[in-house]
């Protein structure tokens, strides 16, 4: 691969479609198939692409080492300490973040693995009854599971909808929500919105409008990254992001919302192809935790074992195939 350019010339297009489409990551080749190239869900490629993301590459990877009753974790939990942990200890690597990266690449609960994740998730962390469950819980991490969920197929299931309830009742005066009580909204909060792009728009109240519409104005107004002194993470692109923001994920999110158009992405944009290569790829720039001076988020940060899907500083299929499909809806918004 070449060095960076500002500048890539269009015939690089093709080629970098060509490679996203190499069978060696079905994910990749499945949403190429699908937002990029227009397909639809009964075209024989996109089918035979589906058919594989278990069973072959980055899916697969993570699947290989689930145990047999659905988790990553060493044990079930034996007393109360355990049971508020499980799932989602160690950081990064438990249950729990395993399961968001997979509902990103496409799985759902017809994969009986699936299914037996979310039947966890519904035992342990979404039982109503429970004082441990995630139906007031800080916004990411509600929000998070909302998207996972849906994702998973469950977007219909009660216990589902009362996460996007108290989303809905979580965001702050001005707009943008927060995981920690009682402060203004953030750009790093970013799950709320993803939750609701997550959710079909058939399946949106007309609530959820006016908040996915004050939380995109929040956004739209910092312009995605220009709130507080400059912070050098958002401007790196990652994967797995967990709970993390970067411009990509903004650009993602509100162009999934339909607002591709809106003239205050055009700094984010610039940003995100600037960093576009000459022969037209993106690089994966970190693994989280990827943090800046003064975050205390993760102290112990250094004793954290990053999930790593793809190499850091290399061409990178996943981000490339954002970035390829925010350009992609920027075009066809006008």
């Amino acid at each position: 691969m070449s060095e960076s350019s500002d500048s890539t010339p269009a015939t690089e297009d093709s080629t970098v479609i060509r490679w996203l489409l190499e069978d060696d990551q079905p994910v990749a080749q499945y949403y190429t198939l699908i937002d990029l190239l227009g397909r639809t869900g009964d075209d024989p490629e996109v089918r035979s692409a589906r058919s594989r993301i278990a069973r072959a590459g980055w899916a697969y990877d993570q699947l290989r080492s689930q145990g047999s009753k659905g988790f990553w974790e060493a044990h079930e939990p034996k007393n109360v300490g355990e049971w508020v942990n499980f799932l989602y200890f160690p950081t990064f690597r438990a249950t729990n973040w395993r399961a968001l990266v997979l509902s990103d690449f496409g799985l759902d609960a017809t994969n009986p693995r699936i299914k037996k994740i979310a039947e966890l998730i519904f035992e342990y962390k979404l039982r109503r009854s429970s004082p441990f469950n995630f139906f007031h819980e800080e916004a990411c991490i509600s929000a998070n599971t909302a998207r996972m969920m849906t994702r998973f197929g469950y977007a219909d299931d009660i216990r589902v909808r009362k996460l996007y309830d108290w989303l809905l009742e979580d965001p702050r005066e001005n707009g943008g929500w927060n995981c920690s009580q009682d402060t203004p909204g953030t750009l790093d909060v970013w799950e709320p919105l993803a939750a609701f792009a997550a959710l079909p728009k058939a399946k949106r109240s007309p609530k959820m409008e006016r908040a996915i519409s004050k939380g995109a104005e929040f956004y739209l107004d910092r312009k995605l990254f220009q709130e507080g002194r400059p912070y050098a993470p958002w401007l790196r692109l990652h994967y797995p992001n967990h709970y993390f923001y970067d411009i990509l994920i903004g650009l993602d999110v509100l162009t999934d919302l339909g607002f591709g158009g809106d003239r205050r992405l055009r700094p984010a944009l610039k940003i995100l192809m600037e960093k576009r290569r000459r022969d037209g790829t993106w690089l994966m720039d970190r693994s989280h935790p990827d943090l800046g001076p003064g975050t205390t988020i993760h102290p112990d940060k250094n004793k954290i074992r990053p999930l790593v899907i793809e190499e850091p500083g290399r061409p990178s299929k996943w981000i490339t195939l954002k970035a390829l499909r925010v350009r992609k809806r920027v075009e066809d918004a006008g």
